[in-house]
């Protein structure tokens, strides 16, 4: 079976021309049959990418053939399918968005791998903050780690709020491969913490180095694979939506008007047609019947123009 490879990169630096930039780097991806979605602004690039080994070693140096981009450190993980489509490269405003104005030459002290291993088994007080959305830690978190009520990062500043009388404790902050907390470290020193940190290269670095260790569960990620097996051995945290049983099977909600992202195990699955309550259900039964009678419909009607 042929392996794909997997990458995750992002780097903070000014792209002059962001949209010279993206035509040249989607036709580069494209010319070398890579998947994945790479967003480029004037802030930097961040990217996910997959492809065999040898187009992914092509776009790494690439990639680093460009002065700025000489040092920048890529995540790799190894599937069996890849979890892309299509290529995408795309201009934004922001390569991770949080609508606040920020200085990213203020961001968190880094903390290895290492470093987070040791303040574990030591006794030293410290406060673990999960960046991520609440679905996401859902499925898989840090040990003892405080986690984020938020649907989306922009809402990040209203995590922070369950911070306030503890400005002045020792923060470590994580995310899946570090680009969330370069902003959520800014925006907290912004705000007064004064002792904060980020995990170096995140969630997927630490667990290729120490798995089986302080990581609980699965870890999301956005595409789709959905769920990042970076410590196969590790139980599920979550539970069936339905039937309530031990699982970290994660889907969306067949119901196009919900589209939520639900724990549902195999089994439920098929009984609630992929939905997440039963309301869902009925809604989604709805929308196929209608969805159903319109493509015949407009197949009677082709037959009755070729008649």
């Amino acid at each position: 079976m042929n392996q794909i490879h997997i990458i995750l990169f992002y780097k903070f630096t000014e792209i002059e021309n962001p949209e010279e930039f993206v035509e040249q780097h989607l036709d580069f991806c494209t010319n070398e049959g890579l998947l994945g979605k790479i967003l480029v602004a004037k802030e930097g690039i961040n990217g996910s990418l997959s492809g065999s080994q040898e187009q992914i070693n092509k776009y790494k140096e690439y990639l680093t053939s460009q002065g700025q981009f000489s040092d920048i450190n890529f995540k790799e993980e190894i599937g069996t399918f890849s979890p892309f489509k299509k290529m995408i490269v795309r201009q934004k405003k922001e390569i991770i968005r949080m609508d606040q104005d920020l200085d990213l030459n203020k961001t968190g002290k880094y903390i290895s791998p290492q470093e987070l291993m040791e303040l574990y088994e030591s006794n030293e007080e410290f406060i673990i903050f999960d960046t991520r959305n609440n679905y996401e830690s859902e499925v898989g978190k840090f040990k003892n780690a405080i986690t984020s009520d938020i649907d989306t990062f922009r809402d990040f500043p209203d995590a922070v709020k369950s911070l306030e009388d503890k400005k002045d404790k020792k923060i470590i902050t994580y995310c899946t491969g570090g680009i969330r907390c370069e902003k959520a470290t800014s925006y907290m020193i912004k705000e007064g913490f004064s002792d904060v940190y980020q995990l170096k290269d995140g969630i997927i670095n630490f667990c290729q180095q120490y798995p089986n260790t302080h990581w609980e569960g699965k870890c999301f990620v956005f595409d789709q694979r959905l769920l990042s097996h970076v410590d196969p051995n590790a139980e599920p945290i979550t539970h069936c939506i339905h039937c309530n049983n031990s699982c970290d099977r994660y889907q969306n909600c067949k119901n196009p008007t919900c589209d939520d992202f639900i724990v549902l195990c195999e089994k439920c699955s098929e009984e609630f047609n992929g939905c997440c309550s039963d309301n869902c259900v009925e809604e989604y039964k709805s929308y196929t019947i209608r969805k159903s009678k319109e493509r015949q419909g407009y197949k009677s009607k082709d037959k009755r123009q070729l008649g």
